[in-house]
C-alpha cells in the first residue's frame, strides 16, 4: 500500500507501473477511507492520512517466491522517484493482505452506509488515458467540490485509468435535482470533451448517461448507433431509452423520492443484491420491494389517522409481513448491511394485540407445561397415521388446514413426534452444587448440553426415520461416545432462549426468557468455564446475540467439528447424503464444518445448488407452507442421487423433507450412525 499527498501524485505512478508485472493497482481517496474509519479491519495508518491524500493498493503475483520478490523489487525501483507519505512497502502476510483488500472492497459499502439521510446513492465510472489521468482526476475532484458534492467518494482500477465515484444528491427537492443536473452536464464537458475520456468505463450506459451519449461520441457515430438499434430492434422493445434516448432530461425525470421512513432501512440504495437469497422472492416480495413499499406507506401516512403506517401495513400484511422469513440472509448480501427482517419483526411487534400478548405471556410463564403438552400432542397424529395410513391422515389434516384458513397448523408425515421428558435416568439434570462435586472427581472433559424447547417438545422421530429415538437422546449418545461428561441444567423444561418470542415481536417475553437462560447457564458453567452445546442452530445464534459474552456457546455442528471429530471412531457409510446449511449456520460460517462432518460419515456428500433459506422460519411453514415451497423449489432436483438428508435445525428439516422426497434429520443422527 502506497500513500500519496494528492490524487495527481497517485496517478503519476501509473505509467511506470504499466511496465511491471502488476495484477491490480487500486485507488482509494481520502473521502473513501474516511467512510471506512469505523471498520475494525481498517489499518491504523489509513486513518491518519491528511486531507487531499490518497492511497494506491498494488497487487502482484508469481508462481514462485523468487519471481515474486524480483517483481516486488522492480516495482519499488520504478516508483522510488515518487514522493510518498510513508515508505513503499509490500507484504506477503496473508492476514494483512486480506485486511487491505477488505478495506478496498468495503469502500462503496461504507460510503453508502454513511451517506446523509434521504439522499440517493449514485455511482458512475469514468476513464482517462494514463498521460492525462492525474490532471483529469484532479479536475473531477474539484468539480465535485464546486457543485456541492465534496463528500463524494472516489476509488477505482487505476491501472486501466478506470475510476468510480459515488455522490449523494438530494433528489427529494427540486433544488437538489437541479444541482444534480448541473453537475452531470459539467461532468460530460470535463470528461468527454476537454479530456476526451469515457463517460462509462466498464458498466452499462443506462438512462443516467443516455442524454450525453451523442455529446461524447459525436452526431455521426450517434446516428450510426441509432441505425444499428433500428436494424436489430425495429419496434424498440429491447431496453427502450437505456442507451438511445432523445429525451435530454430523462436522467432527472421520474426520480423516486427517498423519505426518512425508518432507521432500520433508510440506508437502502435499492440495488437488489439481496434479492437472490430471499425465500419469498418468487412468492410475494423481496427485501428491496418491502423497503420500497414501506417507504411509500411512510410517505402516505398520517399520524394516528386512517392512513397511519400500521393501518396501511395491516392491509398488505400477507406480502409485507406474514411471508417474510426474517432469516437475515439479506443483510449478508446487502452492500450496506440492512436486515429487512428486523423491520418486519418491528411491524409484528406493533401489530400484536392484547390477546396475543396475553397468550405469549402465559406460554413464557408456563414453559414447562407448554413443552409437556406439546410432547403428548405431537405423538397422537403419528399413532393415528400408523393405523389409517399416512396418506389418509395427511388428506384429513390438509383439509382441516384449508377449512381453518390458517387457524390450524399444517401437519404432514414429516412433522416430528414428541420427545422424551428431560429428567430421570435417561436425562439426568444437575444443580450447581452437583456440578461442582462432579467436576472435582471427574478427569474427563465436560460439556453443558442445553436441549432447546423445540427439541424438548418435538424432537422425536417422524416418517422415514430409521431410528426411533429422539434428538436429545441421540445428542447424548454422540457426546458420550467421545468420552465427554454431559451436564443438563436443572429445571431445563422452564428454559427457552427467547428466539421464538422475538421473531413474533413479543419483546418483553423474549427478554424475560433470555435473562432466565443467561442466569441458568452462567450458574451451571461457573461463569463460562464449561462449554455449552445447543441442538438448534437458530436458537444458538440468538443465544450468541443476546447472552453473556463469557459463555462459550456452540451449535451442534461446531461442537462436533471442533471438539469431537478426533475423539470419535468413524466408519463411513456407503451412502450419498444431502446437507443443508441453515441461515443461522451461514451467519456463523459453519458451511465448511457441516460438510467436513458429513464427509467423515458418508461416501458422498451433495450440496444442492440454488438453495438458500428453506423458508420454514420458525413456525411459518406450519401456517404458510407456500413460503417453504417457494424457497425450496430447486431442492428436489438439487439433491440428485442422495438418499438421506441432514441439517441442524429440527423445524427446517420438516420443510426440507416435504420438498425433497427424502427424510432430513439432524446431522447428529448421521454422526451417531457412522461412529462406534
Amino acid at each position: 500500500m502506497l500513500y500519496f499527498a494528492t490524487l495527481r501524485d497517485v496517478c503519476d505512478a501509473i505509467i511506470p507501473l504499466r511496465q511491471c508485472e502488476v495484477s491490480a493497482a487500486e485507488l482509494m481517496d481520502r473521502n473513501a477511507l474516511r467512510a471506512m474509519e469505523e471498520n475494525e479491519d481498517m489499518p491504523e495508518e489509513l486513518k491518519q492520512l491528511p486531507e487531499g491524500a490518497a492511497a494506491l493498493l498494488i497487487d502482484t503475483s508469481a508462481n514462485d517466491k523468487e519471481s515474486l520478490l524480483a517483481q516486488m523489487r522492480e516495482i519499488e525501483a520504478k516508483l522510488a522517484h515518487l514522493p510518498t507519505l510513508v515508505p513503499i512497502q509490500f507484504t506477503t502476510d496473508k492476514q494483512l493482505y486480506n485486511r487491505y483488500w477488505s478495506v478496498r472492497n468495503g469502500l462503496f459499502t461504507s460510503a453508502a452506509a454513511t451517506r446523509p439521510p434521504h439522499t440517493a446513492c449514485i455511482i458512475e465510472d469514468i476513464a482517462f488515458r494514463g498521460e492525462i489521468l492525474g490532471e483529469a482526476l484532479t479536475e473531477v475532484r474539484e468539480l465535485l467540490v464546486q457543485t456541492g458534492y465534496a463528500d463524494a467518494v472516489m476509488w477505482g482500477h487505476l491501472l486501466d485509468g478506470n475510476v468510480h465515484f459515488t455522490i449523494f444528491p438530494d433528489i427529494n427537492s427540486k433544488k437538489g435535482v437541479l444541482e444534480y443536473a448541473n453537475f452531470m452536464h459539467q461532468l460530460c464537458e470535463l470528461v468527454a470533451i476537454k479530456h476526451e475520456g469515457s463517460l462509462k468505463a466498464e458498466h452499462g450506459t443506462g438512462r443516467n448517461m443516455a442524454p450525453f451519449v451523442e455529446r461524447e461520441w459525436g452526431s455521426d457515430i450517434y446516428a450510426l448507433m441509432k441505425r444499428i438499434k433500428q436494424a436489430f430492434d425495429p419496434t424498440n422493445i429491447l431496453n427502450p431509452g437505456v442507451l438511445i434516448n432523445e429525451n435530454k432530461d430523462v436522467f432527472v425525470e421520474n426520480l423516486k423520492h427517498i423519505p426518512e421512513a425508518h432507521s432500520l432501512i433508510d440506508k437502502c440504495i435499492e440495488c437488489g443484491f439481496c434479492e437472490v437469497t430471499c425465500p419469498s422472492k418468487n412468492l410475494t416480495l423481496t427485501p428491496p420491494q418491502r423497503i420500497v413499499a414501506y417507504r411509500h406507506l411512510a410517505e402516505n401516512s398520517t399520524s394516528g389517522g386512517k392512513n397511519s403506517i400500521l393501518k396501511q401495513v395491516r392491509e398488505v400484511s400477507y406480502p409485507m409481513v406474514e411471508t417474510c422469513a426474517t432469516d437475515g440472509l439479506c443483510s449478508i448480501a446487502c452492500p450496506v448491511g440492512i436486515n429487512t427482517g428486523l423491520l418486519v419483526k418491528e411491524l409484528r411487534w406493533q401489530q400484536n394485540g392484547r390477546m396475543a400478548k396475553f397468550v405469549a405471556a402465559q406460554i413464557a410463564t408456563h414453559m414447562a407445561g407448554t413443552t409437556s403438552m406439546l410432547r403428548s400432542i405431537m405423538k397422537v397424529p403419528h399413532s393415528i397415521a400408523q393405523i389409517v395410513g399416512y396418506d389418509t391422515m395427511e388428506d384429513v389434516t390438509r383439509g382441516l388446514f384449508r377449512v381453518g384458513a390458517g387457524t390450524f397448523p399444517l401437519w404432514t408425515r414429516y412433522t416430528p413426534s414428541g420427545s422424551k421428558k428431560i429428567g430421570g435416568r435417561l436425562f439426568p439434570t444437575l444443580s450447581t452444587s452437583d456440578t461442582t462435586e462432579q467436576l472435582d472427581r471427574l478427569n474427563a472433559p465436560t460439556v453443558v448440553y442445553f436441549p432447546t424447547c423445540i427439541t424438548r417438545s418435538m424432537g422425536g422421530p417422524s416418517f422415514g426415520y430409521e431410528e426411533k429415538v429422539d434428538l436429545p437422546s441421540t445428542m447424548l449418545s454422540v457426546i458420550k461416545k467421545a468420552g465427554y461428561n454431559v451436564i443438563i441444567p436443572e429445571r431445563v423444561d422452564k428454559l427457552c432462549c427467547g428466539m421464538a418470542f422475538a421473531s413474533k415481536g413479543f419483546r418483553r417475553e423474549a427478554e424475560r426468557k433470555e435473562q432466565e437462560l443467561n442466569a441458568a447457564l452462567l450458574e451451571i458453567t461457573h461463569n463460562g468455564e464449561l462449554p455449552v452445546v445447543c441442538d438448534m442452530s437458530p436458537c444458538l445464534l440468538h443465544m450468541r446475540e443476546t447472552l453473556d459474552k463469557r459463555l462459550k456457546l456452540y451449535d451442534q455442528v461446531e461442537f462436533i467439528h471442533d471438539f469431537l471429530l478426533e475423539r470419535l471412531q468413524f466408519v463411513p457409510r456407503p451412502v450419498t447424503v444431502a446437507i443443508h446449511t441453515t441461515c443461522s449456520s451461514k451467519k456463523m460460517q459453519l458451511s465448511e464444518k457441516l460438510y467436513a462432518i458429513a464427509s467423515r460419515c458418508s461416501e458422498k456428500v451433495v450440496v444442492p445448488e440454488n438453495v438458500d433459506c428453506c423458508g420454514w422460519a420458525g413456525d411459518r411453514g406450519f401456517f404458510y407452507p407456500e413460503l417453504n415451497n417457494a424457497a425450496l423449489s430447486a431442492l428436489k432436483q438439487g439433491i440428485r442421487d442422495a438418499g438421506e438428508g441432514y441439517s441442524n435445525s429440527r423445524t427446517c428439516e420438516i420443510g426440507l423433507s416435504m420438498n425433497s422426497g427424502i427424510t432430513y434429520q439432524s446431522i447428529v443422527y448421521l454422526v451417531d450412525k457412522a461412529t462406534l
